[in-house]
């Protein structure tokens, strides 16, 4: 049987023949001139399926493998890539921008933590999303890492994930008060991340260790 090819972007779907190619649209945001893209490459392809999915991006759904190159091409700068031990993708809820609920603007952070992290290579898959507020639309609580924006502050959130053995993050470090401060704590998190030698999901670490033992070795406090 056919496998995933990460090297492409393109997941095998259960037909055991046709491709899945992603298109990056960080935390959903797009434009009517890449929606058109989108468009005219299905068009272009004979892509019989366009899907929103939940990680807040569009995929193109069976595509044949002789076609993956040249869908990827015409996609260009649209084209995800994020397949295999990467970080996936970074969950934006509409902030304080536009949600009436929202304690902190959710947009700017999260681009940045996009182009910070998006497709960064990990020792296994991770997925991050920022929040606005405790309701936590972009179910940071399942995510590897993530940010929830508090009144005071932004609360960072590490270990959870949905799966078999499901998980809920727990808090790493409560109120970081401005974004660039925020964005330092995540960067010391995926470095600390990046340097582990395990071969499974954040929050079983998390959990066999403990968020006390896991702080200590990101901060070393």
């Amino acid at each position: 049987m056919k496998k995933n090819i990460p090297e492409k972007g393109a997941v095998l779907q259960r037909d055991g023949e046709t491709y899945a190619i992603k298109v990056h649209m960080p935390g959903g945001y797009t434009t009517p001139q890449e929606l058109r893209t989108v468009a005219d490459v299905a068009e272009r392809h004979g892509i019989p399926t366009v899907k929103v999915t939940i990680a807040q991006r569009i995929a193109l759904i069976g595509v044949p493998e002789e076609k993956i190159d040249a869908v990827r091409a015409d996609l260009g700068e649209l084209e995800d890539g994020a397949t295999g031990l990467c970080i996936r993708y970074v969950k934006m809820c509409p902030g304080a921008t536009w949600c009436k609920r929202g304690h902190k603007a959710t947009h700017d952070i999260g681009m940045a933590m996009d182009q910070r992290f998006h497709r960064l290579q990990v020792p296994w898959k991770f997925k991050m999303a920022v929040s606005g507020c405790v309701n936590d639309c972009t179910e940071v609580c399942i995510r590897d890492l993530g940010l929830i924006g508090t009144a005071a502050g932004w609360n960072v959130m590490i270990g959870g994930n949905g799966g078999s053995r499901p998980r809920f993050s727990v808090l790493l470090v409560e109120n970081v008060p401005t974004e660039n401060e925020a964005l330092a704590v995540l960067d010391k998190v995926v470095d600390w991340c990046k340097s582990l030698e395990r071969k499974c999901r954040i929050g079983k670490v998390v959990e066999e260790l403990g968020v006390e033992a896991v702080r200590k070795q990101i901060f070393g406090q």
